[in-house]
């Protein structure tokens, strides 16, 4: 093809999907591929400030119309631009590779033999690349591996294919880097992300545009998050994807045993940033360095003056120039009032727990190198990890790895100083490894209070058919259709108390609520809340709000609620009490609302509740457990007759005429005592326990047993 014969279009530079990053390609609108004479799969040329290849593959249908190239951090990195920037793109000519000279960018041990080579090329086949350029091989785990091309036979754009042989330069060669953080490598925080960009990249990149307007532009922004949400990633991927200078400092490093040596160090760090500026400076775990001044004592003058330099450098008569600083912190309450006000920390960005499609972001990115097999759903996945965090969520990723190389263990010869790599290259990542993962890995927004969820269906619980349906109603229905509960304008309900005698199986369709809804459930019992000292049962209503609130949607599970908002003036401590049941009904119904939170509360006392809680926008439901009827103790005899060795002359119509005014764990006692009746009478006759059978008269003996204890 001539030179005057090529097509060149300019596009503005977009975000890649998670899942294409690391593969080299660049996807624009199918009439763009069209324009440039190109077909899907051909090598396009990328030219900003400088020039690279890419494989071109149509935009996602959503994407389409936009004049977009979307290309991931590397190959913006390879072509030397920025998001939102132009480049030119057009067709190119691309030859076989026939040998390829690597350098790992990485941190890593050498990669030197034949086989490490071999199995690298696997891993980048069929990758478009010009020297220069830094390519990712997606390894087995959750890591993976980067190089700088420093060669390639022929010259020019080339494609790694089966034969390309593949050299890695010597350790002594390579240039070992920190592993680069791109935006496409965080998932699940696409709104914190973009405001982060507009406070940071906007002033560092058009400066003349809040010149113009007359508008000062951000001097800093607080990041703060439960640990593990993604506060230091997202410092990390800006610092990587803008190209001003970037410093960064951890609180606790600051500090100093001499006298104003601590306040040197920071003046220190603004010095240098403001000698390369514009900049960035990011203090990670800020609340070691700024805590409030007056929750210190007088023994604490060192850490107030640091607070006291902080705040100037921050903000004193001396301007800091262009200088951005970006703060991360889990406790921002800790932090002192001084430094969170406009002009020192400009907006204040709180970064959540990712929901069910954040999840499912960032288990993408974590699994891109797995060979997943075909059972796996990570849609799946990501509805069953509520409250999991972004690092929680790699953790999980690991551990499934790890799962999977536990079943071709027995067969590895330790002796030997590798494992093959025919035999890795056979492996694959089952569900049933994601799923023996999960009972590693516990979600660590709700580790304190997290509640393994027990394995009880709404087939377990006999009869109650009002209750379950209205239950079915209250908690899965706004999970499963929102769209229909914003059309009507209506909130689901915030709370639900069962109420009803002992036994009538009130706690068990808790249980079987929380195994069938699959959310979060945390369970307290009322009286572990309560404390003697003054302050601290009311903290502990606080936290058990807190937390259910990170880890929505959560079902917050009271049992023997009478015991913890009893009637006002009732009870003999009831100072304590009353405070406990103010802050209970703040929590439940106060200014801030309670979003993707179910109370659901227990209590065989309706008459001792205290008559504020239970009223409509509180607890909107009172569900009334009655004694079962004759349809429902057929269906209890029916549970817990399931699985046992039963007679041929059982007839359970006649034993649920006999049960009559029991409650369902009245039934299962029976049931129960008359299996051990069976094996006694077994274990004393000598006979095997194949024959083991559970006969009428059995189960007449166990409610014969049970009547005579009630009537004693």
């Amino acid at each position: 093809m001539t030179e005057k014969n090529v097509i060149s279009l300019t596009l503005r530079v977009s975000e890649a999907k998670p899942k294409d990053v690391g593969r080299g390609i660049a996807r624009i609108d199918p009439q763009d591929v069209e324009t440039l004479g190109a077909q899907v799969g051909d090598v396009i040329q990328v030219e900003g400030k400088r020039k690279t290849v890419a494989k071109v593959m149509p935009a996602y249908p959503e994407d389409r119309g936009k004049s977009l190239v979307q290309i991931d951090g590397l190959l913006r990195s390879n072509a030397q631009v920025s998001l939102d920037e132009k480049v030119n793109v057009q067709k190119t000519s691309c030859l076989p590779a026939d040998k390829i000279i690597l350098s790992p960018l990485t941190l890593t041990r050498s990669i030197s033999r034949e086989r490490d080579t071999r199995y690298i090329g696997t891993l980048l086949d069929g990758l478009a690349l010009v020297e220069g350029d830094t390519i990712r091989a997606n390894l087995f785990g959750t890591r993976s591996q980067d190089f700088t091309v420093i060669g390639t036979v022929p010259k020019g754009a080339v494609l790694i294919h089966s034969r390309t042989k593949i050299e890695v330069a010597a350790k002594g060669e390579a240039k070992a880097k920190t592993f680069k953080v791109s935006y496409e490598d965080i998932g699940g925080l696409g709104k914190e992300l973009q405001r982060v960009r507009e406070m940071i990249e906007l002033p560092l990149k058009y400066p003349q545009v809040f010149e113009r307007l007359g508008i000062d532009p951000p001097k800093g922004v607080l990041l703060h998050g439960p640990p593990g949400c993604g506060k230091t990633l997202i410092a990390r991927a800006v610092a990587n994807e803008t190209a001003a200078y970037f410093t960064h400092i951890t609180g606790p490093e600051v500090m100093g045993k001499f006298y104003g040596e601590s306040e040197a160090r920071l003046r220190a760090v603004f010095e240098e940033a403001k000698s390369h500026a514009p900049a960035i400076l990011f203090i990670d775990e800020i609340d070691a360095i700024a805590p409030k001044r007056e929750d210190m004592g007088g023994e604490k003058q060192v850490e107030r003056r640091v607070v006291a330099q902080l705040l100037a450098l921050m903000d004193g008569l001396e301007s800091r120039g262009e200088i951005i600083v970006i703060g991360a912190t889990n406790i921002p309450n800790s932090l002192d009032p001084a430094l969170r006000r406009p002009g020192r920390f400009d907006r204040e960005i709180a970064i959540s727990i990712p929901d069910q499609r954040g999840r499912l972001d960032i288990l993408s990115i974590h699994t891109r190198g797995m060979p997943l097999a075909q059972d796996i759903s990570l849609e799946r996945l990501s509805q069953i990890t509520h409250g999991f965090v972004g690092a929680d969520l790699e953790a999980l990723c690991r551990e499934s790895a790890m799962n999977a190389l536990r079943k071709i263990m027995p067969g590895i010869d330790f002796q030997l100083d590798q494992i093959p790599y025919e035999t890795i290259l056979k492996l694959e990542v089952t569900m049933a490894d994601f799923i023996e993962a999960l009972k590693e890995i516990e979600p660590s927004a709700i580790r304190e209070v997290f509640v393994e969820v027990p394995n009880v269906k709404w087939e377990d619980v006999g009869g109650l058919a009002q209750v379950k349906q209205k239950l079915v109603e209250a908690v899965e229905w706004p999970l499963k259709y929102p769209h229909l509960f914003q059309q009507a304008n209506v909130k689901p309900p915030k709370g639900i108390l069962l109420s009803g005698p002992p036994g009538t199986g009130k706690t068990l369709v808790a249980k079987a609520l929380a195994s069938e809804s699959e959310v979060n459930f945390i369970s307290v019992k009322g009286p572990e809340l309560m404390s003697k000292y003054i302050g601290e049962s009311e903290r502990g209503v606080r936290e058990v709000f807190r937390k259910a609130k990170q880890a929505s949607p959560c079902i917050l599970f009271f049992d023997e609620f009478d015991s913890l908002v009893p009637e006002r003036g009732l009870a003999r401590d009831s100072q304590a009490t009353e405070r406990v049941i103010s802050q209970f009904l703040t929590e439940l119904d106060g200014l801030e609302e309670l979003k993707g939170v179910l109370v659901l509360a227990a209590t065989n006392r309706k008459d001792l509740i205290d008559s504020a809680i239970v009223r409509p926008g509180r607890f909107d439901f009172i569900l009334d457990f009655p004694l079962p009827d004759e349809k429902a103790r057929r269906e209890i005899l029916g549970v817990h007759t399931r699985g046992k060795p039963l007679a041929s002359d059982v007839d359970l119509r006649s034993l649920v005429q006999d049960t009559e005014g029991l409650a369902g764990a009245d039934i299962e006692a029976i049931c129960r005592e008359a299996s051990l009746t069976a094996i006694k009478e077994m274990i004393e006759a000598g006979a095997e326990a194949d024959k083991l059978e559970v006969s009428q008269k059995h189960l007449k003996l166990a409610a014969d047993w049970l009547k005579r204890q009630r009537s004693e």
